[in-house]
């Protein structure tokens, strides 16, 4: 019974100060410890990001919704007066931001491997670091390797939309036209990196709700290791 009291006298100090449980302990922090708790914050953003993005509109309706390159716009404004192809540019930005929701579903086992395989040298560093630090991190040692593995899962994605194939016909039209200079703009590209600067914008909006709201601090080590931050 003693030990149920102590628990739940811990439990509510570290919920009013995280630096409680810091103090509670009398351990000072370790590399591992802020390496796990970075990663945890991380993970949490991913699983958030993920949700938010994969639902219907996650992209098409929001703030992180994929237009066409410039290139592709000029193919869109040409072909507006041929029959078949008035609407092309909303019809094919709605695919491709379908077919980005429906590969940010995918892309959570992607980016949870890639954070757990990351090194944090100097997890102490990047804690007291700037607030968007472990995000930025994670962006500069995993990017290519998570757009190496990302676009093959959009691409499938575009293909399930016919997003690809319709811009093929859009394409092989628009270069058609007599004097034209052809083009042809690789839009699986262009899709795979704004569908990753969503993802991993949401990463960081997290990550900075974390430092900067304690009650976001779900678990024991979280709130042990941001409260360092917060001294």
């Amino acid at each position: 019974m003693r030990i149920t009291y102590l628990f739940i006298i811990t439990f509510l100090l570290i919920s009013c100060d995280p630096k409680a449980l810091e103090k509670i302990l009398e351990v000072p922090l370790s590399n591992a410890e802020v390496a796990k708790a970075l990663k945890d914050a991380l993970n949490m953003g991913v699983d958030e990001s993920v949700d938010y993005l994969s639902s219907v509109d996650g992209y098409y309706q929001s703030p992180y919704k994929i237009l066409l390159p410039e290139e592709a716009r000029n193919v869109t404004d040409r072909l507006k007066i041929v029959p078949g192809f008035s609407n092309l540019e909303e019809e094919v930005v709605k695919r491709i931001n379908r077919a980005a929701e429906d590969a940010a579903k995918k892309a959570g086992p992607i980016f949870l491997n890639a954070i757990t395989s990351i090194s944090f040298e100097d997890a102490m560093g990047i804690l007291m670091g700037e607030k968007d630090a472990a995000t930025e991190y994670l962006h500069k040692a995993t990017y290519d390797a998570l757009y190496a593995e990302f676009k093959p899962v959009l691409i499938n994605s575009l293909n399930t939309y016919n997003a690809l194939d319709y811009w093929e016909k859009a394409i092989k039209q628009y270069n058609s036209i007599p004097f034209i200079s052809t083009v042809n703009p690789d839009l699986a590209d262009h899709v795979a990196g704004k569908a990753l600067v969503g993802l991993f914008d949401l990463i960081e909006k997290k990550e900075l709700g974390i430092r900067t709201d304690i009650s976001q601090r779900t678990t024991a080590l979280l709130q042990k290791v941001f409260a360092k931050q917060d001294s």
